[in-house]
């Protein structure tokens, strides 16, 4: 299959130039061994989901390490997590080594890191396919082709469909994920939480509403989330509130890390299905998101991205905090403009504290103006904002 080149790359080739460990986390199947093995082609390669390999290097953590010093990546690494303070010991010791780690476990990942590698790894998160990075193929195809399609690597490759990848991608990996991350004594309430996860994006979550049609505690709820969050099934996005007088949402929207996989967990079974569905402005909406923080992600950058909504039932979909400024962005699935989309967000000054930069509203139209003082795009064109 012909590579895809990642946007990720660059960043990642200048961190290896400054630590002696790059650590790649990101969800199950999203390209991690595959960028690797193209950034750095000479390095000795090592699964630690393979048993064998797991089991040398449990034993004789010195002796695998120490096999070459040409330079290593060991994907799966949070399967050894040890091997994390033998591999602190050698960079230490030799500064010159360098290794590549990478894993699909977050929380427990990025903990390990944290412990033994304080200050010697830069550390990545690699997402599905980003529109830019696939934009020729995805410009071919409709909006809810897109949507339902998803952008994990092996759709836009072509190398597996749809109606194939999302519910093997549940029964294969998210289910063994989950009961290495807890103990989960019945999988048909946990993949109910899940499904009405899904009916529940772009809105704001409540644990207390979905423990009680799950039939679960809200503690419960609260710990399956979190898995979901250290698996890259979901992500969170945080609320904007500022210390005044305001009455501010607080809880965070939800959504989830593809389109293509939350389709699957909707019972969306087509694109023409998806057309007439309900959820179709949600899964635009989480496009769009996606796409937000893949271009933080591939620049190296933290997740920045919030929303805003306040007692008076003012909402914008996305704000972009930087450098202590404002980009407001407002989300529409609707091919046609309406000028009532701007409404709220031609106002964003009153609204927050901080300044505003640029306010756009990103839109499945044809319809374009950059020159306004809310600019009007295109979705194929949403690089432009970030």
């Amino acid at each position: 299959m012909k590579y895809i080149e990642r946007s990720i790359s660059s960043v990642i080739l200048e961190a290896a130039q400054y630590f002696p460990v790059i650590c790649v986390t990101g969800p199950r199947q999203s390209g991690k061994s595959t960028l690797v093995k193209h950034l750095f082609p000479d390095y000795a390669q090592y699964t630690l989901e393979d048993l064998d390999t797991r089991e040398y290097a449990e034993r004789d953590p010195h002796a695998f390490l120490n096999s070459t010093t040409n330079g290593m990546f060991l994907d799966e690494i949070q399967n050894s997590p040890q091997l994390l303070s033998y591999i602190q010991g050698i960079v230490d010791s030799h500064p010159e080594r360098r290794f590549v780690v990478s894993g699909s476990s977050n929380f427990a990942l990025m903990k390990n890191v944290a412990q033994s590698l304080a200050g010697r790894a830069g550390v990545f998160e690699l997402l599905p396919m980003s529109f830019y990075e696939v934009s020729d193929a995805m410009s071919a195809k409709s909006v809810d082709e897109m949507l339902f399609d998803g952008f994990y690597p092996a759709i836009c490759a072509g190398s597996n469909k749809a109606k194939f990848l999302y519910p093997s991608y549940i029964k294969t990996y998210l289910d063994r994920d989950v009961r290495q991350l807890t103990n989960i004594r019945d999988m048909m309430q946990f993949h109910a939480f899940l499904k009405l996860c899904a009916a529940r994006i772009g809105s704001v979550f409540v644990a207390s509403e979905i423990a009680a049609e799950v039939g679960v505690s809200v503690h419960t709820i609260n710990s399956w989330l979190s898995v979901l969050q250290a698996s890259y099934v979901v992500e969170m996005l945080r609320p904007y509130y500022a210390n005044t007088a305001k009455r501010y949402i607080k809880s965070p929207k939800l959504y989830f890390c593809d389109t293509g996989l939350a389709c699957s967990l909707l019972g969306i079974e087509s694109p023409a299905q998806l057309a007439r569905d309900r959820m179709r402005g949600n899964l635009f909406e989480n496009f769009i998101v996606n796409e937000a923080l893949k271009s933080r992600y591939n620049k190296g950058k933290d997740n920045n991205l919030l929303y805003y909504r306040d007692s008076n039932q003012n909402e914008i979909d996305l704000l972009l905090v930087q450098n202590g400024v404002i980009d407001a962005i407002e989300i529409k699935s609707s091919q046609t403009w309406h000028n009532d989309f701007r409404k709220t967000i031609a106002r964003m000054e009153t609204l927050v504290k901080e300044s505003v930069g640029s306010k756009s509203v990103v839109y499945a139209g044809e319809l374009e103006d950059y020159n306004a003082d809310v600019k009007i795009v295109n979705y194929k064109h949403i690089d432009r904002l970030f």
